[in-house]
């Protein structure tokens, strides 16, 4: 088994691993146990009681966190003509069609982090669905990065909009912040993303919908949070 380090293992004291934390305590818990000499990442685990084997009972979608995730996050935009221009207002970092496609299948070329087309470019990015796919970065009118109000697509990228998407596994990975935000930034960021995944239950999904949830920064241990007293606000 690795070897720790030693702020880890000062991060464990803190927490019960058995005990299901309310959600504020939790949020206390992860500041103070995210102690590494860079701003962490705060993020959510959570394990959900839904087969993402059928279609039925996928979860996916998109939100704008109220305070962003506190990370810049580059954004490509196949477009053309006037939508192209669009883009370029709003502030995406690449604006094109086929440079861009020939440059991701040619030159292995990925400086970025979230792709956004216009509907009718669709066919031509649909080029790149087996290299897209895999690192999640296909464009998807759920996740609102396929459509024509592509300055609203941008802005919101930009003011800290996140998608989650169930994997294979049942479980959502989501970032919530830094630890630099202080736990009323956190809180409303958590309270947001939270809100949005238990709308969007699946009727099909039967059982405990929330299986577990459980927040932590980069570099500390999980804190497990009472997914029913979630269910139950």
């Amino acid at each position: 088994m690795a070897k720790r380090g030693k702020k880890y293992e000062e991060s464990i004291k803190l927490i019960n691993r058995e005990e299901l934390y309310d959600a504020d305590k939790a949020i206390e818990l992860v500041e103070k146990t995210a102690k590494a000499n860079f701003d962490e990442t705060i993020e959510l685990s959570i394990k959900l009681g839904v087969d993402p084997r059928h279609a039925d009972q996928q979860v996916r979608g998109a939100i704008v966190l109220p305070h962003g995730t506190g990370k810049s996050r580059k954004v490509l935009v196949f477009a053309k003509g006037d939508k192209a221009k669009e883009a370029e207002a709003a502030g995406a970092d690449y604006v094109g069609s086929d440079e861009y496609i020939n440059k991701i299948q040619n030159e292995n070329w990925f400086d970025f982090d979230v792709v956004v087309a216009t509907p009718d470019m669709m066919g031509v990015v649909g080029r790149l669905g087996r290299v897209l796919g895999p690192k999640g970065l296909m464009p998807n009118p759920k996740s609102g990065t396929v459509t024509f109000d592509v300055e609203k697509a941008v802005n919101d990228i930009k003011a800290g909009k996140v998608e989650y998407r169930v994997d294979k596994t049942s479980i959502i990975h989501v970032p919530i912040g830094k630890a630099s935000f202080g736990s009323e930034k956190i809180k409303e960021n958590f309270n947001a993303i939270m809100g949005a995944i238990i709308k969007a239950r699946p009727s099909a999904a039967k059982g405990k919908y929330l299986r577990s949830v459980v927040i932590s920064s980069t570099m500390s241990p999980g804190i497990k949070i009472n997914g029913q007293k979630l269910m139950e606000q």
